[in-house]
């Protein structure tokens, strides 16, 4: 069974980051950059599927320009068996994203695609979903625990009310969400044989995609500052601003 990857580079999620001076975008020119979390989940969970016997092949791949060979290698010391980078230097939205994965999904023919729910940059939840709408693929989101038998996937995922157990048959897609398992470190021994596995590169001229933006961004801007609280010596006081200030109850 071959597992597919989609992985993203993101800013570290222990960093603050701040708009550019023209308020047109993140700032990230001096900022340390990472796998998007959910991704590192997404790929912790294929290993241990190849490490119960359940997995004979890992792929990952994301999109994006040299800087993003970073992470591959990251997953490949993690223990994915093969990389691909499809190249280009503009930033590529979620549809489009979309789009260039149905072709690698055509390319690759994998039996199960896991892939992180959302990326903590844009925060958009939809790559997952619409990849699995261009391919026309079973899918089972926000997993929370994930087991394969044969040629069928089981899914335990978060939902509002509890968890909801869904069965698909594979091919299919998963993303994945936080408490699905915890990722592990590379080891330096790793981190030295992965410079040797093999990374494909990919021009993403040469897919035929457009890659035109349906999403405009208008302004960014940091979120206002917290303002500081109110303290109260009763009760009767806390009720009193909470019904004639606030205006919640």
């Amino acid at each position: 069974m071959k597992i597919l990857i989609p992985i993203k580079r993101v800013n570290d999620y222990n960093v603050k980051v701040r708009p550019n001076q023209a308020n047109t975008d993140v700032d990230l020119s001096s900022v340390k950059m990472a796998m998007n979390p959910f991704c590192e989940i997404a790929v912790e969970e294929a290993i241990r599927l190849k490490e119960a016997g359940k997995a004979d092949e890992i792929v990952v791949v994301t999109i994006g320009d040299d800087k993003h060979q970073e992470q591959l290698r990251t997953a490949l010391a993690l223990g994915a068996d093969r990389a691909i980078l499809v190249k280009t230097g503009v930033s590529v939205q979620p549809l489009g994203v979309a789009k260039v994965l149905a072709k690698i999904y055509e390319a690759e023919k994998p039996n199960l695609i896991i892939m992180g729910k959302v990326g903590i940059d844009g925060d958009h939840n939809q790559t997952g979903q619409m990849f699995a709408a261009l391919t026309g693929l079973p899918q089972a989101t926000f997993a929370s625990e994930v087991n394969v038998d044969g040629d069928r996937v089981e899914v335990t995922r978060e939902i509002d009310g509890g968890l909801e157990t869904l069965t698909a048959e594979m091919p299919a897609v998963v993303t994945t969400d936080l408490r699905l398992n915890e990722p592990r470190y590379a080891s330096l021994p790793n981190i030295m044989k992965a410079k040797r596995k093999p990374l494909e590169e990919i021009d993403i001229e040469s897919l035929g995609i457009p890659l035109d933006s349906k999403v405009n961004t208008l302004k960014v801007e940091s979120p206002p500052d917290r303002q500081e609280g109110v303290k109260v010596e009763t009760v009767d006081q806390l009720v009193d601003k909470l019904k004639n200030e606030a205006k919640v109850i």
